[in-house]
């Protein structure tokens, strides 16, 4: 799982980055507003609610504004309705891109994904042309530290159903089936274990290299204009060369 283990990596100091500009907690909101509705604010009958309060915990999102964000989509039944979009297509030199988004507006968020793509050398493409590329995984990585046991982590993990467990220079990296993905989590969560990342991902199969300065300085751009863009709730690509 090396190729996936350095693609979460470089996923989650992308993610660093969003937080610092105030855009990840935003992004949350909206993640926690679409499964209130879906679900209901209790997060002990809403198990995809307790997903992402276990994502928003990894990105530093304070209790209390997880909480204000659950209180305000529980009593705004007839606010905005936000739907899930996906866009998939192709970055520079054949690179497979997915983009998440949730948005009020389809017409707008497609334009502003389409305009990005064509301005940083991809295209979009339809529905379904990059994904086979992908698989769905849950992703949860957990800091190194003396604290942390490397055996110990690695047996309650595959004990727990993980599929497979690997020691990177900074993190331990656990990959799960989706549908294995909360039991998991949860599991660690009550053994005291603290999460960097803990999400339900599209991780890719292979990866794709860059040589060529002009592509590795598009997609590197292209990549983060679409983070950039407040509609975007995710991009996954193939890329490892960043």
């Amino acid at each position: 799982m090396a190729g996936d283990s350095k693609w979460a990596n470089i996923k989650h100091k992308k993610q660093k980055t969003d937080a610092q500009k105030g855009k990840i907690f935003t992004k949350l909101g909206r993640e926690i507003a679409i499964v209130v509705k879906q679900g209901g604010p209790d997060p002990e009958v809403n198990s995809k609610l307790k997903d992402v309060i276990a994502k928003a915990k990894a990105a530093n999102m304070p209790n209390d504004t997880i909480m204000r964000s659950i209180k305000k989509a529980a009593g705004e039944i007839d606010s905005t309705n936000y739907e899930e979009v996906v866009y998939e297509g192709y970055g520079p030199g054949g690179v497979a891109v997915i983009v998440e988004a949730m948005t009020d507006n389809r017409n707008r968020t497609a334009g502003e994904v389409r305009h990005l793509f064509d301005k940083f050398g991809g295209n979009l493409g339809t529905t379904g042309c990059v994904s086979f590329m992908f698989d769905k995984k849950g992703v949860i990585l957990i800091e190194k530290s003396d604290k942390v046991k490397e055996d110990d982590l690695m047996m309650k993990a595959l004990d727990l159903g993980a599929e497979d467990f690997t020691a990177e220079d900074e993190y331990f990296e656990i990959i799960t089936a989706p549908e294995d993905f909360s039991k998991v989590r949860e599991g660690l969560e009550q053994d005291g274990y603290e999460f960097v990342e803990a999400e339900v991902e599209m991780v890719p199969q292979t990866t794709t290299t860059l040589t060529d300065q002009k592509q590795i300085d598009f997609m590197d751009r292209l990549i983060e204009n679409l983070e950039d863009l407040d509609d975007v709730q995710n991009v996954y690509h193939n890329w490892d060369g960043e």
